[in-house]
């Protein structure tokens, strides 16, 4: 199968660190969030990544090339026109089933029901308390979508669309785009995929929902250190060895390379190779290669590569650039 990877977006909600570091290859626990998307694909035999690109396309056409051996085509979305506009940019490669990944998330899913099922398309979910900040999938008995509800008022659906789709009918969902992209488009001057799949539904045709055990946002501050302290509890952690005057409080993952001096460091933090923390205090943030903290606190926050901080406090906050802006 081909796989349609949407990778066109600024990442707003994590500037100014995405004027320099695509929203995809923001690190998290250690790696670029993109890498944990693509382990979930490793057991099956993909034909084509078609990426669609956008902000700083050159940084993804060049990781991608270099770090993974599926061969890939990048399209560029020019107008940022929404999702559906962003797939039908992949329409003339499309010539099978297609699985498409929004990648600022990450999922524990079982993609191994697109061996297995007989459907028509499969939309994966996650149920959530706080529906109403979703678009949620509604379903009939055996679990097949009725229709997707954008942040609803009233409970109609707890299953919350996380952006992960496997289509096996391509051609009708490709049908749906063209008849989204021939209506007026929505807000901001979008037009959604979910509504080609409306579509799909609305032609008859099944598209399974199956919940996944996970989902972790990695579009903004707060929920990007949910998601590091998910990976460290889960495998990614890495404790350095007992020093004096350091105080560890996991989890955490400090690299080989860290320099450190009489400081706490922890809970949920991530420290890459080549930082130096030294009289300060970090918690629940990010630092990534080569910061360093001298005399400082850091709180809630995510610090991009090469940043120094001396006699700072910083909170809640993206710092890159040596520009520190409040966490959207």
């Amino acid at each position: 199968m081909k796989v349609i990877v949407p990778l066109a977006g600024k990442g707003t909600r994590l500037l100014p660190l995405t004027k320099r570091v695509p929203k995809p290859l923001v690190h998290v626990a250690g790696r670029p969030v993109m890498d944990y998307v693509m382990d979930t694909i490793a057991g099956f035999d993909v034909e084509e990544l078609i990426v669609i690109t956008g902000h700083l396309k050159q940084d993804v056409e060049h990781y991608i090339t270099t770090h993974y051996q599926v061969p890939a085509r990048f399209v560029e979305q020019k107008t940022l026109d929404g999702t559906a506009g962003a797939i039908n940019l992949a329409r003339p490669w499309v010539d099978g089933p297609v699985l498409i990944i929004f990648v600022d998330t990450l999922f524990d899913a079982d993609l191994s029901l697109i061996r297995s099922s007989d459907a028509d398309g499969i939309l994966w979910a996650k149920e959530v308390e706080d529906y109403q900040r979703f678009g949620v999938i509604v379903t009939d008995g055996k679990g097949y979508m009725t229709r997707i509800v954008e942040k609803p008022d009233t409970p109609v659906s707890r299953l919350a669309n996380i952006g992960l789709y496997y289509i096996k009918d391509w051609r009708t969902l490709f049908d749906g785009i063209g008849q989204v992209l021939g209506r007026a488009a929505g807000k901001g001057g979008e037009y959604y995929l979910t509504d080609a799949f409306q579509y799909m539904v609305d032609q008859g045709r099944r598209l399974l929902v199956a919940n996944v055990g996970g989902w972790y946002d990695c579009g903004k501050v707060d929920t990007l250190l949910e998601t590091n302290e998910h990976l460290l509890r889960n495998g990614r952690a890495l404790v350095p060895a007992p020093q004096p005057g350091v105080v560890i409080r996991g989890p955490v993952r400090i690299e080989p390379g860290v320099t450190l001096v009489e400081c706490t460091v922890g809970p949920n933090v991530t420290v890459e190779a080549g930082s130096v923390i030294e009289r300060s205090t970090v918690e629940r943030s990010i630092l990534g290669r080569q910061v360093m903290v001298r005399g400082s606190t850091v709180s809630g926050s995510v610090i991009g590569d090469h940043q120094s901080l001396e006699g700072l406090t910083v909170r809640d906050s993206v710092m890159d650039g040596s520009e520190i802006v409040a966490a959207k």
